[in-house]
């Protein structure tokens, strides 16, 4: 397949969408603060906070234990910037003829998983394939593949969107008390998104499902799980069966849910059409480059899911 390369500037706006570079509203008597200096009188607080919502010492030793600050992350979280593009843009640098066809072989080769997906959720596997395309190349671009729990505690710690990451990071701790992953094997992007599709935790918590039947509900290797709990993110959303994705559209609002930037979405929403329906794209990449993908771990956004 061929792609063109786009700056992690440039990717930004359409994986971050408008509200996160919008000023964060400051917490109520946040437990938050600014630098290293007070981060593990804060990690004691929040472990016993975390401790009364159900999290227990287990989980709490493997997945914070030996956890610092990390500087990083802060310096990726303040470094953000965005860069405008048209659709027609961004259509062209993040699609190609060869990737929609990609996925459509794909369905082909797993007609049985895809009509199973399909049944289940009621949202045409078209959808979550171009979604999966989009974010990691149906899972073929690992990013840096960071570990989340120091992401999401300095982030959590960190007052500028302390509230949003705290209920990721216990979400991730939930994931890891519900048997799905080990904390060795949650790594993501800087900010925390995990998997294939770059789910947030408090999504994959909510949201994964166990759709290949091993017993846990692993986003990261299983792309059986992966589109199924795509499929069952936009249903949760309320995807109506049958109804179009198309802008204007009820499920087209439905993927706004997924990703806040408009272009993205329509991205989504076109990659998906032309799959199902055949006709190859008019925006080709041009031979010979690359592209990065979508997801938050190759370019410093995040989803909200």
């Amino acid at each position: 397949m061929h792609f063109k390369t786009l700056s992690a500037a440039t990717l930004l706006t359409t994986s971050l969408g408008l509200a996160l570079l919008l000023p964060a509203a400051p917490a109520v008597a946040a437990d938050c603060g600014s630098g290293p200096g007070g981060f593990s009188a804060w990690l004691g607080r929040f472990k016993q906070a975390a401790q009364a919502e159900g999290i227990n010492q287990k989980t709490l030793d493997s997945a914070l234990g030996g956890v610092s600050y990390s500087a990083l992350v802060i310096q990726r979280d303040r470094n953000q910037h965005s860069m405008k593009l048209s659709f027609d843009e961004f259509y062209k640098r993040r699609v190609s003829n060869a990737m929609i066809q990609k996925g459509r072989n794909w369905i082909a080769a797993n007609r049985s998983l895809a009509d199973r997906i399909e049944k289940t959720y009621g949202v045409d596997i078209e959808v979550p394939v171009a979604i999966w395309g989009m974010e990691t190349n149906y899972g073929s671009y690992k990013g840096e593949m960071l570990p989340i729990f120091p992401s999401l505690a300095t982030l959590a710690y960190d007052c500028r969107r302390s509230d949003f990451f705290r209920r990721n990071l216990i979400s991730a701790l939930r994931i890891v008390q519900r048997g799905d992953m080990r904390p060795s094997d949650m790594r993501g992007a800087w900010a925390g998104e995990i998997g294939q599709t770059q789910f947030m935790a408090e999504a994959y918590y909510n949201y994964a499902v166990d759709f290949d039947g091993n017993g846990r509900r692993d986003l990261i290797n299983s792309a059986a799980d992966v589109l199924a709990s795509t499929a069952n993110y936009l249903k949760g959303y309320g995807w109506k069966p049958g109804g179009g994705w198309q802008p204007g559209s009820h499920n087209y609002s439905v993927l706004g849910e997924w990703n806040k930037a408009g272009v993205y979405v329509k991205a989504i929403a076109k990659m998906a059409e032309q799959m199902k329906n055949g006709k190859p794209s008019k925006t080709e990449a041009p031979s010979g480059s690359k592209k990065t993908t979508g997801g938050a771990s190759q370019n410093g956004g995040f989803q909200f899911h």
